[in-house]
């Protein structure tokens, strides 16, 4: 199976093409937010190529019922992933936003294997989360709501170029803990050439402000969750079990009362870095991350939004300190 595709020469903003209409089999795994497809428009972001048209045209079809993907599943505890560890003990992960950077990828998953590109039917991205590592790094904007980081949510005609990697079944408890914000979903992606994984793989998906407050932040003793926090009151550090407290230690302390939001912008460090990462894997994730991935109104795909009110973000230099960690 082919896994590789073209790079893109560097000489690819402001450029033309027209864009293609794409009719993607998919499924609706969960109840999400009006969907809508992404409607056309001009981008100025991409350059056009014979072999762009003829990766695109594999993708096309609907995969065949006998090659078709099961029915993603919804994972809910360590034993739930405990069931899709392959026999020699890895779990797949599967890459959309800065996880499209090999690199990126490594510096979170130092021993990770057989990091390759693939294919996600019937999810979209989405900016529409706000993020705590953005605030602690210094790179949020609260001002102009440029604090959004990216999920992905399921999406009727959309397909999306991501990575797929293993790490080890031990470094399972921390990435859950890491990325507690997402509804873990258990999906089978696809090679490029239309046959499915025989191994799901997991993606962190859309969550709601109300099932993180009552499930992740439930109190107890979990390895999965963090239920104590240390919250400032009369003046003294004290330790406070249960929902408050783990809310408060994760997003209060940086004044954020909701998490999940459809009126904010992503961060302009963090949107910068995915857009490289796509162009680092080539010509085929590029065009897809702009025209499949949208910011919170799921209405202005991430090629119009440069081209608009996002101008700019891809001339911009992270800080000195996070330029190796942000750089695509």
């Amino acid at each position: 199976m082919t896994e590789s595709i073209h790079a893109v020469p560097g000489a690819v903003l402001h450029r033309l093409i027209s864009r293609r209409s794409i009719k993607i089999h998919h499924w609706n795994p969960l109840p999400p937010s009006p969907i809508r497809s992404p409607p056309p428009a001009t981008l100025s972001l991409r350059r056009p190529g014979a072999s762009l048209r003829r990766d695109f045209s594999s993708l096309m079809a609907s995969p065949a019922p006998s090659l078709a993907p099961g029915s993603p599943f919804e994972l809910n505890d360590e034993s739930d992933f405990d069931s899709i560890i392959t026999p020699d003990g890895f779990l797949s992960v599967l890459g959309f936003g800065s996880l499209l950077s090999e690199r990126s990828a490594r510096s979170t998953f130092p021993d990770l294997k057989n990091f390759r590109i693939a294919v996600l039917r019937g999810f979209r991205r989405v900016f529409a989360h706000v993020a705590p590592i953005f605030f602690e790094r210094g790179i949020a904007n609260e001002a102009t709501g440029e604090v959004s980081s990216l999920s992905v949510e399921p999406c009727e005609g959309e397909f999306l170029i991501v990575t797929v990697f293993e790490i080890k079944k031990e470094g399972v408890p921390a990435f859950i803990e890491r990325e507690n914000e997402f509804r873990f979903l258990a999906v089978y992606p696809e090679y490029l050439d239309g046959i499915s994984f025989t191994n799901p793989a997991v993606v962190c998906a859309r969550y709601s402000d109300e099932e993180y407050f009552h499930i992740r932040c439930k109190g107890g003793d979990s390895v999965l969750w963090r239920s104590y926090a240390q919250i400032k009151e009369g003046g003294e550090m004290m330790h406070k079990k249960g929902n408050k407290g783990t809310f408060f230690n994760q997003y209060g302390r940086y004044n954020i009362q909701k998490i999940w939001r459809d009126d904010i912008l992503p961060c302009r460090v963090y949107l910068r870095h995915c857009v490289l990462a796509a162009k680092n894997l080539g010509e085929l994730a590029y065009d897809n991350f702009l025209d499949h991935t949208f910011i919170s109104d799921r209405k202005t795909s991430i090629g119009e939004y440069l081209n608009s009110t996002g101008s700019g973000i891809m001339e911009e230099e992270p800080p000195e300190v996070l330029k190796y960690r942000y750089g695509g």
